[in-house]
């Protein structure tokens, strides 16, 4: 659907250009934004990989297993019939710490992991959704209860330190990158905390 909306938005410009004499501002535009593109991509190349580093020297140093314990009680609130043990918590919370450290990119990996042991969790369960068939596994028609709390909380999720903002308003000449910190910080929270009550009370209508 996005590729309809933003290939009729181009058309739609090149077309009114085109009408209006201005194919040569269309043509300029063009040609500037595919390089403030490139430019772009390479400096969140650096920022991405410098965050991720500061992410691998973390968890060699143990903090991200500490930050995983700390949140642990959240996650089981948020989580209440994931086992305590099984994989998908330690996704889950992986998920939501690189997300909360502004790390976008770098929480896609853990919230796929999570995707898929939350699926591996309803198979467990015998889940009739999930048809059996030789040669493999037919993928489970709708979203389980956890995969939607977990949806809902990764777009949701609270930022600490939003990196790419700050990458971005770096970029495009910000006196004061930085200061998009704290309505960031509010923002997410409250965005967070709509969020958790809302999967509490889904959770609450269908237990009813």
């Amino acid at each position: 659907m996005l590729n309809y909306i933003w290939g009729g938005m181009i058309l739609i410009g090149i077309v009114y250009g085109s009408l209006t004499g201005h194919m040569a501002e269309v043509t300029n535009a063009a040609l500037d934004s595919t390089r403030e593109a490139v430019n772009l991509c390479i400096t969140m190349i650096g920022v991405m990989a410098l965050w991720m580093g500061l992410m691998e020297i973390a968890e060699k140093a143990g903090l991200i297993d500490k930050w995983t314990k700390a949140i642990s009680p959240f996650v089981s609130f948020m989580f209440p019939d994931i086992p305590k043990e099984h994989m998908a918590r330690k996704y889950i919370s992986a998920n939501i710490i690189a997300n909360v450290l502004g790390l976008g990119w770098a929480c896609t990996p853990a919230g796929l992991k999570a995707m898929e042991e939350l699926a591996k969790l309803e198979a467990e369960r015998g889940n009739s959704e999930y048809l059996q068939r030789k040669g493999g596994d037919r993928r489970k028609r709708t979203a389980s209860r956890e995969m939607c709390v977990f949806l809902i909380l990764n777009i949701s999720s609270l930022q600490l330190i939003p990196v790419n903002m700050i990458a971005y308003r770096q970029q495009y000449g910000s006196a004061d990158p930085a200061r998009i910190i704290v309505p960031a910080i509010v923002a997410t929270a409250v965005s967070t905390l709509a969020a958790v009550v809302f999967c509490k009370m889904i959770g609450g209508k269908r237990r009813g």
